[in-house]
């Protein structure tokens, strides 16, 4: 930027260099008779003030060059609106259909208004009928809470066909289980004493590892079983004691006395065949198995009484998950009475039907309890926010006088599906009792103590009882977590398919189901003949 003042003094021009030369941006002359000194000092005073102006007037000069627009253009552009006091319109109309759109907010939607049923014919509408903006601010609310409607009500059906799909038995299981139970009478091999009679003493040898599993699925404690063995360093250490009901007995005893897993031993044994399992010892459980308002909780209409419009998808899903039959099954209560099934044994790892053993379970012998009596992997804390961020808050009822007096809702829960137990400090408790008492309180409750099956009784309990393990023993979440990282299943000694997405159901994960799939023999007759395949 350049001052320059003539010869004459007669003017006085300011100019600004640019790629095309010299820009005059001001020119002032003054008359020549009348001038004088000091009006040329006051001039360049008034100029030395003008000049800050002067630079930033350049320098919107520069910036706008790439619209090729003048710089009085340009400036006019920005500065002329404001200066005469008007404002840009397109903001103006922002403003007021802000204003529509909260006034629209706080007001009923008309009776009888014509939704269109997509954006094309709602702009089609519009062009037709020439909506005023109020108009067209109601029809997109009502058509956005329609279609919010919709979709919700789409979940939730969906939440219901998954969780029919997951209380159901799939037709290959069940024609498996029917197979073979028709085996059982026809075949003396499918019969035939499990274990061979040399190898009853191994049963209650506590020099051995020994299993419990407590299943009426064939399949599933076939992977288990079968995987167990695969991954042990000592499978000759293993003996299985599988547990399951009278219907299922004869189909069981038949899969495991035509499938040899041997140098493992295994034994099956129905609930029916043990003389300590009497009404008079499980009076609690005979209860919950027979009482009508519990059976129709678990077997009855889910949707009744279920207020949908408060309710998420996923608060909705934990219900239905609570609600599942197969909460009051003895099977899934026998736990509770290990030492009493078992009275020789000192410890047994107790497995569910839906894990899969990845690693060598013997070191679990050799963990220290300190004293406790279940070694189980804590929920509360882990790299995945959803599986492990389970406390006792999460299954309680704190609102319930009894819950919130004896239970601190904070306390990190544990999960079962792999525990080793010590039997031998079980049978030093009352975990038996407190377990059986808590049952008894929540069914006076009507349920409302807990919902979710047989872990909030346990999660009391053992309250006190229970020694932490590593989490790389045992991974949750298969059955629901359909993030799960595959790095992790690969490293994990057991995973766990706990949920409804069982890896048996055609609900599971497709890129889960391997993990289950590898451990399943697809060549077997029985099978084969049911139709099991690998998918």
């Amino acid at each position: 930027m350049q001052l320059h003042i003539s010869p004459s003094m007669r003017s006085i021009t300011i100019s600004s260099s640019s790629s095309n030369g010299f820009i005059d941006l001001m020119k002032i002359k003054v008359a020549a008779r009348h001038i004088s000194y000091r009006t040329l000092f006051h001039t360049i005073l008034i100029l030395a003030f003008l000049l800050p102006f002067v630079f930033i007037l350049t320098a919107l000069v520069t910036l706008e060059g790439v619209n090729k627009c003048s710089s009085f253009d340009c400036l006019g552009r920005r500065l002329g609106p404001r200066l005469l006091g008007r404002v840009d319109d397109s903001g103006r109309l922002v403003k007021d259909f802000y204003k529509i759109l909260n006034q629209v907010n706080n007001e009923e939607i008309p009776d009888g208004l014509k939704l269109p049923d997509s954006y094309n014919q709602l702009v089609s509408e519009m062009k037709s009928n020439q909506y005023d903006a109020k108009t067209f601010a109601f029809m997109l609310r009502a058509m956005m809470e329609k279609f919010e409607r919709e979709i919700r009500e789409s979940k939730f059906s969906e939440l219901m066909n998954k969780h029919f799909a997951a209380s159901s038995i799939p037709k290959g299981i069940h024609c498996l289980s029917l197979r073979l139970t028709d085996e059982y009478s026809s075949n003396a091999h499918a019969r035939k004493q499990l274990p061979s009679p040399e190898l009853l003493p191994l049963l209650s040898d506590n020099s051995y590892h020994h299993f419990v599993l407590s299943t009426d699925n064939i399949l599933a404690a076939s992977v288990v079983v079968t995987s167990t063995v695969q991954s042990s360093l000592k499978p000759e250490k293993i003996v299985f004691h599988v547990i399951t009901d009278k219907k299922t007995y004869a189909g069981m005893h038949s899969w495991f006395a035509l499938n040899s897993v041997s140098p493992a031993i295994v034994e099956v044994k129905g609930v029916h065949q043990f003389d300590w399992l009497t009404r008079e010892n499980v009076p609690v459980l005979e209860a919950v198995e027979n009482h009508n308002g519990i059976r129709n909780y678990y077997h009855g209409n889910h949707i009744a009484g279920a207020n949908l419009s408060t309710t998420t998808p996923r608060m909705f899903a934990s219900k239905l998950q609570a609600r599942s039959p197969k909460y009051i099954s003895l099977l899934n209560h026998l736990r509770i009475y290990l030492p009493e099934l078992f009275p020789n044994l000192d410890k047994v790892v107790f497995l569910d039907d839906d894990v899969v053993i990845q690693g060598d379970l013997s070191p679990l012998w050799e963990i220290d309890l300190e004293g406790k009596v279940n070694g189980a992997v804590e929920t509360c804390k882990g790299e995945d926010e959803w599986v492990m961020s389970k406390h006792f808050k999460n299954y309680f009822n704190f609102s319930h006088p009894l819950i919130a007096k004896n239970l601190d809702p904070s306390e990190c829960a544990w999960a079962y599906g792999m525990n080793i137990f010590d039997l031998r400090a079980w049978r030093k408790t009352n975990i038996r009792e407190t377990y059986h008492s808590w049952l008894k309180e929540n069914l006076k409750s009507n349920l409302t103590m807990w919902k979710l099956g047989t872990l909030p009784p346990a999660l009391i309990a053992f309250k006190g009882h229970v020694r932490p393990i590593d989490p790389s023993w045992h991974m949750l979440g298969l059955g629901y977590q359909n993030k799960t990282n595959i790095e992790s299943v690969k490293k994990a000694a057991v995973i766990h398919y706990n949920g409804q997405s069982k890896p048996w159901l055609q609900i599971g994960f497709e890129h889960l189901r391997p993990f289950w799939t590898k451990y399943v023999n697809y060549s077997n007759d029985f099978v084969r003949n049911c139709h099991i395949l690998e998918s």
